[in-house]
This record gives structure tokens, C-alpha cells and sequence, in this order.
């Protein structure tokens, strides 16, 4: 028969909530339990990633900047240097720009009416709308800045969002007097240097626009030379990851807000290491991820630190450093956050922009020392 030791954790008694509890305090005394310790957990894991001065990825699902989630969570987390790469939704950098530009969302009732809302121009996002001149007037802003010269190349995603961002931190600047106020994620990220992935750029409205200035160049129209270099893309997430914990701080962390196409992303570079690239990597040795999918349906979503070490992706630590919240992640990223800048926490700005030659050199010369053993996959089979 087992031991009690090993039978039972910490003893689940609470005490009265006073209304004087930091939010640290709170998580600690009055979420002992079910998904109120898996957020109580969480929050922990996430401030051993701070207190060990990790490198911390990012990692942005779904459409949270209409929900002003970029202002509120985001760019508090960069400015605070607690985000040292930021991987994302297309969706998200181009929502992110609406109220730069002076427009409005607003909530509304997801149970009205979509056809009364089509009828109305108001385009719905669950229950945060606005009207479509928002679209189109934020269209015309990517489309003039697409067709700029210093787009005219190829780039790669945080190279392009880099740009985005310093032209948008001119934009803010005319209006706010000061860029550094803005609370644009991307007018953020450029300011401090953190680089800012998208693993399908092609699925969100800026490179749609990006798609009507090619289409109009082949019909004869100004020309316009702008690409993603997504090889190029995908090898750099993998130096920063390989400099992170070869020569930066030694370990890495990962916070994931939903999942999809950016929890994906921000996990590739390990096996981009390891197995198609065969430079030794141990993944993550921290993982957080807010996200109410279920486990069993084997979507990438809902995969945890555990699936993810048998890909390689996750350290055996990590397998243990992890929690995943199953919650909406604008139920709990907010106090998460509150939680953190409350706690008087600092960690080192890593300012990964600036290290990008630097990290690949360092994974270039990994990569030419197994150059015999890659010259032998060109064979099939």
C-alpha cells in the first residue's frame, strides 16, 4: 500500500477572501482546486519562468486584439521585458492597427441578428463588432505602406513586422506626441526590439493586401517586389531558440494564449533542430498554455508539454515545469498579468531583434559541423 506521502499533496484549506489579497495572494489562498489550480498553477510556473530570467516566448492565438487583449496583457508584458519573442496570427497584427488609426470596436450582442448585422456593415467577432469602413480604411493603410520602398524585397516575418511596426510608431507619434505611448502591439514590439513571428502569414488581411499589389504589378500596374522568405523564416526561429539556450540565458519558456497556427510555430524550432536539422536541442524547460480545447481529440491545440516531449519539443523538465489551464484565455491572461507587474518582478529584455545575425552564426556552425550526416538524407530511399 502506498505511502500518505505519496498519496496526498498540500493539505486544501482556504481562509476567508478579505478583499485586501494581492493577486498573487489570491491565486494562492482561494484556488485550491479542479481549473481553479490549474490557474493558481499556472501563475506560478510563469513566475519561476521570470524569477529564472528565462527567455519567454509568446505565443498569441485567434483574434485577441479586437478584444483590446493586445493593449491590456500584451504591451504591458513587452515594455515590462517579460516577452522576448512574440509568435502570432496575422489576425491579431492586423486588428491591431484599427484603433491606431482611429477607429472604434465596440461589444455587442453575438444573439441579435447576423443577417440584420450584415444588412448594418457591422462585422461581428463573437460579441466585439464594428463597422466594415473599418476594414477598408485599414486595408488602405497596409496597401500604402506595402507599395513604401523599404518593402520592396524579401523579408522574413519579424523583419516585415519590424518595418510595419517603426512606420506605424510614426503614425502613433502624430497623434500621441510620443510613440512609446501607444499601446499598438506591433508599434511596441519594434520599440523594444522583439521579434515577431507569423507561421501563416498568408492567412490574415495584410498580406491579402499584399496579394491585390502583386496581382496589380503582373497586370502591368507599379511594380512591387515585396515576399516573405518563409525557409529563411523558419531557420531563424530555430537560431534564436538554439542562441536562447546555447548562449543567452541557457532556458527557455513558452506561455501559450489559445493555440493553433502560433502554439505550433513557437514549438517547430525544436524539431527543426533535432530532427531535420540534427543539432542536439533539449526543447522548453517551461511551458504555460491557457486553452479550453480538450486533450483526447489530437489537434495541435490541445497538445500538452508531456505530448509535446515525444516530439522533442518540450524538455523532460518541462514535462514536469508545466500546467495547462483548460480556460477561455480572456478569463485568466489579465490577472496573469496584473499578478506579475503587481509582484514588482524583473527580468532581463533580451531585445532579441538585435541578436538575429549573431544566433545564426552560432546555429550556422552547428549546422556545417553535420553537414556529412545531412548530405546523406538527399538519398531515397
Amino acid at each position: 500500500m502506498a505511502s500518505r506521502q505519496v498519496l496526498f499533496g498540500p493539505k486544501i484549506a482556504t481562509s476567508p477572501i478579505t478583499g485586501n489579497e494581492k493577486t498573487r495572494e489570491l491565486f494562492e489562498k482561494a484556488f485550491p482546486a479542479f481549473v481553479g489550480r490549474q490557474v493558481r498553477n499556472g501563475y506560478q510556473v510563469i513566475e519561476r519562468m521570470v524569477r529564472e530570467d528565462c527567455a519567454i516566448v509568446l505565443s498569441l492565438s485567434g483574434a485577441m486584439t479586437p478584444a483590446d487583449l493586445g493593449s491590456s496583457c500584451v504591451v504591458p508584458l513587452i515594455k515590462a521585458g517579460f516577452v522576448d519573442v512574440l509568435t502570432t496570427t496575422g489576425a491579431n497584427l492586423y486588428h491591431d492597427a484599427h484603433r491606431l488609426i482611429g477607429k472604434e470596436l465596440y461589444a455587442v450582442d453575438p444573439n441579435y441578428g447576423d443577417c440584420d448585422y450584415r444588412k448594418s456593415n457591422v462585422i461581428r467577432v463573437y460579441d466585439v463588432g464594428f463597422e466594415e469602413d473599418v476594414l477598408l480604411d485599414t486595408d488602405k493603410l497596409f496597401t500604402f505602406l506595402l507599395s513604401q520602398p523599404p518593402y520592396q524585397r524579401a523579408m522574413t516575418t519579424p523583419e516585415f513586422h519590424y518595418q510595419l511596426g517603426t512606420d506605424l510608431a510614426k503614425i502613433a507619434e502624430q497623434r500621441l506626441g510620443d510613440a512609446s505611448k501607444s499601446n499598438s502591439l506591433l508599434v511596441q514590439a519594434a520599440l523594444n526590439r522583439v521579434p515577431v513571428f507569423c507561421g501563416a502569414p498568408q492567412d490574415g488581411s495584410i498580406f491579402l493586401n499584399a496579394v491585390k499589389l502583386a496581382r496589380m504589378a503582373a497586370l502591368g500596374e507599379k511594380e512591387f517586389k515585396f515576399s516573405l522568405d518563409l525557409a529563411r523564416d523558419v531557420y531563424e526561429f530555430a537560431a534564436l531558440h538554439y542562441y536562447a539556450k546555447n548562449h543567452a540565458t541557457k532556458k527557455l519558456a513558452v506561455i501559450v494564449v489559445g493555440g493553433g497556427v502560433p502554439k505550433n510555430y513557437s514549438l517547430q524550432p525544436e524539431p527543426t533542430l533535432s530532427q531535420i536539422l540534427f543539432v542536439e536541442t533539449n526543447g522548453y524547460d517551461y511551458d504555460v498554455q491557457i486553452c479550453d480545447t480538450n486533450v483526447d481529440n489530437g489537434a495541435l491545440s490541445s497538445c500538452t508539454a508531456g505530448e509535446g516531449h515525444t516530439w522533442g519539443k518540450t524538455s523532460a523538465e518541462c514535462v514536469v515545469n508545466s500546467q495547462y489551464v483548460h480556460c477561455d484565455a480572456t478569463a485568466v491572461l489579465p490577472f496573469y498579468v496584473h499578478a506579475l507587474l503587481q509582484s514588482g518582478l524583473r527580468k532581463t529584455p533580451r531585445r532579441f531583434l538585435e541578436k538575429r545575425a549573431e544566433a545564426l552564426s552560432l546555429l550556422d556552425a552547428a549546422v556545417k559541423q553535420k553537414l556529412p550526416a545531412l548530405r546523406k538524407t538527399l538519398e531515397f530511399p
